[in-house]
C-alpha cells in the first residue's frame, strides 16, 4: 500500500468520441512521462512543476481499447491520450469502469459533444484529431520549427537592405 501513497492523481478532463475517448491530464511542465495503455487500463505517472511532484493515475477503463492503436502527446501545460475504442460507436456515458466520482476527474465540456445527434460535423472533428495524433511521431522527435524557413528568408532580406542605400 505503501507503494501507492507515493504519488498524487493528476486532474484529468476526459470526453467521449465516436471512436475514440481523450483523457487530458492538466500537469505543466510535465517531466519523465509515463502512459500505458492496457485492454481496460490507462496507467499515468510524470514528475510535474518546478517542484517536481509526482503524479500517477490509474484509470480501470469503462469498456476495452485497443491499446496498440492508443496514443499521448505531451505539451507544456498538459499531457493528452488518446484512447482508440476497441468497439467504435459505443458511447462511453462515464470513463471509469466503476460509478465512483474521482475528486480529479472532470468531464471536458468544451470538448464534449452527443455525437450520436450529429454524425457529419463529428467526423470532421476526427479527421482533424487523427491528422494531430498522425503528426505526433515519437516523443524523441524534434518538433518542426515552425516558420524557421521564414525567419531565414527574413535574415537574407536584412543582408540586402544596405544595397538599397
Amino acid at each position: 500500500l505503501a507503494a501507492l501513497q507515493t504519488g498524487h492523481p493528476a486532474t484529468a478532463k476526459w470526453y467521449d468520441r465516436r471512436d475514440s475517448v481523450f483523457i487530458e491530464f492538466c500537469v505543466a511542465d510535465s517531466k519523465d512521462v509515463k502512459v500505458n495503455f492496457d485492454k481496460t487500463k490507462c496507467g499515468f505517472s510524470c514528475l510535474g512543476g518546478t517542484d517536481n511532484v509526482k503524479h500517477e493515475n490509474e484509470i480501470d477503463l469503462f469498456d476495452a481499447i485497443d491499446e496498440n492503436e492508443s496514443k499521448h502527446k505531451r505539451t507544456d501545460r498538459s499531457v493528452l491520450c488518446y484512447l482508440r475504442k476497441a468497439q467504435p460507436g459505443k458511447a462511453w456515458p462515464r470513463l471509469t469502469k466503476e460509478k465512483a466520482k474521482l475528486s480529479w476527474l472532470s468531464v471536458d465540456f468544451n470538448n464534449w459533444k452527443d455525437w450520436e445527434d450529429d454524425s457529419d460535423e463529428e467526423m470532421g472533428n476526427f479527421d482533424q484529431f487523427s491528422d494531430m495524433m498522425n503528426n505526433m511521431g515519437g516523443e524523441d522527435d524534434l518538433p518542426d520549427l515552425d516558420g524557421a524557413d521564414d525567419d531565414e528568408s527574413a535574415d537574407s532580406d536584412d543582408e540586402k537592405m544596405p544595397d538599397l542605400e
